[in-house]
């Protein structure tokens, strides 16, 4: 049974219907309903394409956060080969909303990082629907230290809310492990390519995302904060989230315009969560390329690309 987004329930009475004549035809073969069947189907990719020709930044939001987009460890599955979970920060425990380990991209040795959300209402829970603690963070700056000292690009995908702001988060230093985190990526000598695959939420977001080279998903968001929690703020009103996105160019062509994202993925009709293994596909072949437009780049030239690429970032929108 599909997920519909609140803007998508139009759609979900056409598809419905569709469906309906199908299981009527299935119950009962002398009915031949093939044809009006197939002109609902037609309809529907009509208002599909309408739907999705032209989101707004708050309807983009909700693309983002579709349940059924492919997440993190989907990516890991259908990409790399060889892959190698490494757990835990040596230190406290081992946070279940980050996982990464060694693996292979097309043969190429890598390690790879992200937030995983997960699919269902067990998986959430258990991976705390991808808002990492202090210990999360230490663990990627663990792996992050593995790929320096063996020479190894780092590749992350990122897709959470935020970071988790519980008591315990902060009681075990959050700002602290996001601030190390992304200290640590602008260090690394290896190339790093983030990819936003679904929401890009505040510093949790930040400390994974540190990159050479930062794509995003067509309809992905990445933001200081979420448009709730920016109206929140502002206007004392979370129902005021859709001024708050538009304010937030938190869009990935509104990013690419502010030369926060270099690379925008495109996604299938509807979605990365209708077509997902087409998406994955097309961020790989994306990964790939990125990762070969810093082959050969020494050490320090790699640190120096991603200095000057952070101290760019905001001049094109500037200059508009």
């Amino acid at each position: 049974m599909k997920n519909y987004l609140e803007f998508e329930k139009p759609l979900a009475e056409i598809e419905g219907k569709a469906e309906e004549l199908r299981a009527l035809a299935r119950s009962n073969e002398e009915m031949k309903v093939e044809d009006e069947a197939r002109g609902l189907d037609k309809k529907a990719e009509g208002l599909l394409r309408e739907l999705y020709g032209d989101l707004n930044p708050w309807r983009k939001c909700q693309v983002a956060r579709h349940p059924e987009r492919p997440h993190c460890k989907d990516y890991i599955e259908a990409l790399f080969t060889e892959y190698t979970p490494l757990a835990g920060d040596r230190n406290f425990a081992d946070d279940h909303a980050i996982m990464g380990g060694m693996a292979r991209l097309e043969g190429r040795p890598v390690v790879v990082i992200g937030h995983e959300k997960g699919h269902d209402t067990k998986t959430r829970i258990e991976r705390n629907f991808g808002m990492a603690r202090p210990e999360g963070y230490r663990k990627a700056i663990r792996l992050m230290d593995l790929a320096d000292r063996f020479d190894l690009p780092v590749v992350t995908l990122v897709d959470t809310p935020g970071a988790y702001p519980g008591k315990g988060a902060e009681e075990r230093g959050q700002s602290e492990a996001i601030a190390r985190s992304t200290e640590k990526c602008l260090n690394l000598g290896v190339p790093m390519i983030s990819v936003v695959i679904g929401e890009g939420g505040s510093g949790g977001a930040v400390a994974l995302a540190s990159a050479n080279r930062l794509a995003m998903l067509e309809h992905s968001v990445y933001s200081v904060i979420s448009p709730e929690g920016c109206a929140s703020i502002l206007w004392k009103d979370a129902e005021k989230m859709r001024e708050a996105a538009e304010a937030l160019r938190l869009t990935a062509q509104d990013l690419a315009e502010l030369g926060i994202c270099d690379k925008i993925i495109a996604e299938p009709l509807g979605g990365a969560q209708r077509h997902k293994d087409e998406m994955i596909t097309r961020v790989g072949k994306s990964v790939e390329g990125l990762l070969e437009q810093l082959d050969g780049k020494s050490r320090k030239a790699l640190r120096k690309d991603r200095r000057d690429k952070f101290l760019k970032m905001g001049s094109k929108g500037l200059a508009a």
